[in-house]
């Protein structure tokens, strides 16, 4: 249903850089790489997330109540993922663990990019 997520930043070098290392953790690459928009996907079909500066020209800012979420494939590439992104600069939203209840299988880490979007890293299923 998502093709694609865009976040803004205020700075390109820093942002790609941080994605660059990040979507390693789960095989995506580049898929577009331009001046003002980078995206990053595991699929030839989409499920991407891209940084981009603002079209408007404006300073980008981040969304209150807007999350982008990547989907791992197990419980410890959600672990790696959080901590490659803390490692990177990222800060803290909520340490990996699973959410929900005592019956659920969702577990996520919760973290802040560079800009302060906010990203969730996930996994729903059997440990």
């Amino acid at each position: 249903m998502l093709g694609y997520v865009s976040l803004g930043t205020n700075d390109m070098a820093k942002a790609t850089a941080f994605y660059d290392e990040l979507a390693k953790t789960v095989g995506a690459k580049r898929v577009w790489d331009s001046d003002s928009f980078v995206a990053w996907s595991n699929s030839p079909t989409g499920g991407g997330i891209s940084v981009t500066k603002p079209y408007d020209g404006e300073p980008a800012t981040v969304g209150n109540g807007v999350m982008a979420a990547i989907a791992a494939p197990d419980r410890a590439t959600v672990d790696k993922i959080y901590d490659k992104a803390i490692s990177l600069g990222a800060t803290d939203e909520g340490e990996p663990g699973l959410r929900g209840g005592d019956d659920s299988t969702f577990y996520a880490a919760y973290f802040r990019d560079l800009d302060g979007n906010k990203l969730n890293a996930f996994y729903m299923g059997p440990a």
